[in-house]
């Protein structure tokens, strides 16, 4: 697509974004660099490979031996994607190198050769970068990755930007004071990932990969380690893995990828390290106990008590990991895999929805960190007889491995991986950038090739027309083989279990479960019951912006369309209604949560979860449902060929809505299960407590105790639920890849076709969201690790369509102090890993909105947070920020909205509720320049308005038996009270 098509897109959709958008320019030609790949040549992420080339990507290796990729796209318009991969994560460090590759990845942005102490993120940022987003980095067993995703990009932008990561992966400056400043930050990051789950992890880890390097190489490392590193040591790492053979470059983005293949050579072509290359690590191969019997081959158990977790139980068969020919045969043997994955995944999921011994149970097989081929089955015993739910499990798997399925379950099953493949190749023209960069760098990292969606349906359907049962039961049998069956359990409880019994359980012999098959039942759209007359339209009018069409019914049903071809194969719908969580009076709290979880699933009309499964079979359709500030909305993805079905869903939910009982006891589980985790670390009471609290204590906020589910019913939630489906405008909004006409006739036989509405009680929308005044800081425990709490702070900033301007100037406000806070706190106490800020402006309803700070850090430092936080608001009062502190704001902001408006999912947020409110319409008008222009004085003025004379509201989680600590001085001793 060309640029000046993406332009005429978006005079289409909204003109007034065109005097924002970037200026077109003629493209340059550039010279091919010698190391492109020449036609005919195999490219090197091919060789021994039979799969066919994606012809859109351009490969290319330097005499230095480091490799490339690159590819035009213009998803979003504007924008470069770039990863860097070197192929060394925490497999590739020696025993006292534990989490240094991780270490190098702070390092990197720390200081380099273009980039002084602590400019990187600012420097991003004024490039149009948001921190954590469009600039990242990853580090896992295998491999360490830099990522950027460059927006508003031109060639001498790109070409400042490879210099900038060339400099940061050639040249970091790797000195003691640079280690001594960044271990305090990892060291924070730790503490705040830690804990309960850090401990399980580690420990599950020891036990499925016994003997082999992954079961000791934790990525983030430990103290001690960490602790003793010194830039010597860290450069020592560094020198051994960070070399150009060791290094894949993807580009992806809105240029010309031979531009990217000449920058890749600028910058990257001369660079060379002395020495051979280091020969990688033995990564070891999942080997059975010698007492283990070869049949049934089970070794390692691990019983874990932790009484703050649910129980949750995993086994696995474990094989070796080989390196492989990525061969057509080699992905078809990989997709009947999935297949017969899919069908053990259906039938355990059935049992448990019909009131099994377990919550869920999945199985899965996956390639591990080049160090095992494994197949894994997770599952959650309802109770503690965890032997009755690993037996029924086992049972349905039993099933599978003795008898081959029914073609009726295998055509289901290809139905729905076939949409999938179908999709791909019809959204592919809309696939994003990033995305394409990412797939490459996974390529690389499982040592296979890169492929187009056309060749994934290719191979699809030939593996499909060979596919017979008979085979399908061999793979079957394949996948649940092993060196070693190896398993952990975790469960509150000490003494319900010992590693020996886990042993002898998976030793046992079970008996196939015949009755686990699902029975072959075919439901058809066309059979289901009208929901009523189809409606008439009274009203079919432009809706005063671009081609969006307003439709409203006699029922009172209205409707946005917006209709054509710009994102092939994608059609988003959302229906709004009712008044949203003010629609629930105080004694609802326990049906609020139950709702999110079971509403969709207890069905409706005739279709039970079973059949709402059964018959989007082969379908590309969705049912997500939330339940907003101020109205309700089910939404879905669909496409043109599936939207009529979809909006029969949707409107068949709100018209003949049906009430089963399992998902609602289903539900109450999970809550049961769920609600004794939450006090296991600060991120999890905040989960917990945190809205009952900075809403004053409204008993709707209040998470739901399994005493309080416990008293709940179906009859209670029909009566909590049924009159909310019955209440209040529905207005349904479908923008992308369909026929106007035809959507307009299956509105009409679907919501058109609804009784009239009933009105939203007058003390309901009276309701009001406020925020708890400021006074003494509400202090909450949890029973996790004595170094880890968490920090809030809130001041009220109201809600609304009134002041929506004023919220778009806050945004930058807010990112404005969420730099200054990530600076105080991170940069230069290192007291947290990822401090943030972030605006809350509900838009449905006028009250409720805040700006928020979070933290996770140590108890001592709690006071210190609390004391940055409230000099920043202050500071910001007195005196306005800078112009580059406005720039690192309103760049990225800009660019970020910039990006998303080429989209029509994006015109669909923006116009929703547009049918009731026309002030929606009006407000999306001036949108770019109300995040990307300010000035400091109107920050002063904001800042003034919102925190001048005002206190905040605090919150802190500490460890349980602790008090809350008074100092201020980051790390320091701390006076308590």
């Amino acid at each position: 697509m060309t640029d000046s098509l993406r332009a005429a897109r978006r005079i289409a959709l909204f003109l007034p974004l065109l005097l924002l958008a970037p200026q077109t320019l003629p493209a340059q030609e550039v010279e091919p660099p010698a190391s492109l790949q020449l036609e005919g040549e195999t490219p090197w992420i091919y060789e021994n490979s039979d799969v066919p080339r994606d012809e859109e990507w351009q490969f290319g290796e330097l005499a230095n031996g480091l490799r490339y990729g690159v590819r035009e796209n213009g998803v979003p318009p504007g924008q470069v994607s770039i990863r860097v991969r070197i192929d060394a994560g925490s497999l590739y460090e020696s025993d006292s190198e534990l989490g240094y590759a991780h270490l190098l990845e702070h390092l990197l942005f720390r200081e380099s050769k273009y980039l002084g102490v602590a400019e990187a993120i600012p420097t991003w940022q004024r490039l149009g970068a948001t921190f954590g987003s469009d600039t990242n980095a990853e580090t896992s067993p295998t491999h360490t990755v830099f990522k950027l995703d460059l927006p508003d990009v031109n060639a001498a932008k790109l070409d400042e930007s490879m210099k900038l990561l060339s400099g940061m992966v050639r040249d970091p400056v790797l000195s003691d004071a640079n280690v001594r400043a960044e271990v305090p930050i990892v060291l924070a990051e730790k503490r705040e990932r830690g804990g309960v789950g850090e401990r399980v992890s580690e420990q599950t880890m020891q036990t499925l990969f016994a003997g082999q390097r992954l079961a000791e190489r934790i990525t983030i490392g430990t103290e001690d380690s960490l602790q003793a590193a010194t830039g010597n040591s860290v450069s020592a790492f560094y020198d051994r893995w960070y070399r150009p053979q060791n290094t894949v470059i993807s580009v992806v983005g809105d240029l010309d990828p031979v531009l990217f293949a000449s920058m890749v050579e600028k910058y990257f072509g001369d660079w060379s390290k002395p020495g051979a290359p280091a020969k990688a690590p033995d990564f070891g191969d999942p080997v059975a106990p010698a007492s283990a019997d070869p049949v049934n081959p089970v070794g390692e158990a691990a019983v874990i008590v932790e009484p703050t977790l649910p129980r949750a139980f995993t086994f696995g068969y474990f094989r070796p990991w080989r390196q492989v020919d990525d061969t057509i045969a080699y992905n078809e043997g990989r997709l009947r895999e999935s297949l017969a994955l899919a069908l053990i995944n259906r039938r355990l999921e059935a049992r448990a929805r019909a009131g099994g011994s377990y919550l869920y149970a999945q199985a899965s097989e996956s390639k591990i960190s080049r160090s095992a081929h494994a197949t894994l089955v997770q599952f959650a015993p309802l109770t503690e007889d965890w032997e009755a739910a690993l037996t029924d499990v086992r049972a349905v798997i039993a099933d599978a491995l003795a008898n081959p399925p029914t073609q009726e379950e295998m055509d289901r099953e290809l139905a729905e991986m076939e949409v999938g493949f179908a999709n791909m190749v019809e959204q592919r023209s809309v696939l994003a950038a990033s995305g394409y960069a990412d797939d490459l760098v996974n390529a690389v990292d499982i040592r296979e090739a890169i492929a187009a969606p056309e060749t994934f349906l290719m191979v699809f359907n030939s593996m499909k027309a060979k596919t017979t049962p008979q085979a399908l039961l061999d793979d079957t049998r394949e996948l649940f083989r092993g060196s070693v069956i190896r398993a952990t359990y975790v469960t509150p409880e000490a003494g319900e279990a010992t590693e020996e019994s886990v042993r002898t359980a998976l030793r046992e012999r079970v008996d196939a479960d015949s009755n686990a098959r699902l029975a072959a039942q075919s439901i058809d759209f066309a059979d289901l019951p009208a929901i009523g007359e189809p409606g008439e339209v009274v009203l079919r009018s432009p809706h005063g912006l671009g081609d969006v069409e307003r439709i409203e019914f006699g029922n009172g049903v209205k409707a946005l369309l917006l209709a054509n071809d710009h994102e092939p194969g994608r059609v988003a719908v959302k229906v709004r209604f009712g008044a949203g969580i003010r629609a629930f009076d105080a004694d609802d709290a326990p049906y609020i949560s139950l709702g999110e979880s079971a509403l969709v699933q207890s069905g409706l009309g005739e279709l039970g979860q079973e059949e709402l499964d059964r018959i989007s079979t082969g379908r590309k359709m969705g049912f997500d449902f939330d339940i907003g500030e101020g109205t309700f909305s089910f939404s879905a993805m669909t496409r043109r060929q599936d939207l009529a079905d979809q909006l029969y869903l949707f409107a068949a939910k709100l018209g003949m809505p049906r009430w089963d009982a399992n998902p609602i006891a289903r539900a109450k589980a999970a809550g049961r299960l769920a609600y004794q985790s939450y006090e296991a670390s600060p991120s999890g009471v905040l989960n917990r407590d945190l809205e009952y609290y900075i809403y004053d204590k409204n008993p709707i906020f209040r998470t739901s105790t399994p005493d309080a589910l416990a008293e709940t019913s179906v009859e209670g939630f029909r009566e909590v639920w049924q009159p909310i489906l019955q209440q209040g405008p529905v207005e349904i909004l479908i923008f992308g890849d369909y026929d106007r006409e035809e959507a307009v006739a299956a509105l009409s036989r679907t919501f058109g076709a609804l009784p009239d509405r009933k009105p939203i009680p007058q003390q309901v929308l009276n309701r009001k969201i406020e925020l708890a005044p400021a006074g003494e800081t509400v202090v909450r425990y949890h029973k996790g690790e004595a170094n880890q709490a968490a920090a809030v702070i809130a001041w009220p900033v109201g809600g609304g369509l009134a002041e929506i301007r004023k919220s778009r100037q806050l945004s930058i406000l807010t990112e404005v102090f969420s730099n200054r806070l990530l600076e105080a706190m991170r940069e230069k106490a290192g007291a947290s890993y990822a401090p943030s800020v972030r605006l809350d402006w509900p838009i449905d309803v006028d009250s409720g909105g805040s700006i928020m700070g979070y933290a996770q850090l140590q108890p001592r430092d709690v006071p210190v947070f609390f004391a940055e936080a409230d000099r920043i608001a202050r500071e910001l009062t007195q005196t306005p920020p800078t112009a580059d502190e406005l720039a690192r704001a309103t760049e990225p902001l800009r660019n970020y909205y910039e990006r998303i408006s080429s989209g029509n999912y994006f015109y669909l947020l923006e116009l929703e509720g547009s049918t009731s409110d026309p002030r929606r319409m009006q407000a999306l008008r001036g949108i770019l320049n109300d995040y990307s222009q300010t000035t400091p004085e109107a920050m002063q003025a904001l800042a003034t308005e919102y925190f001048g004379g005002t206190s905040a509201w605090r919150m802190a989680v500490i460890p349980e038996g602790q008090k809350l600590a008074s100092g201020t001085s980051p790390g320091g001793a701390q006076s308590r009270r």
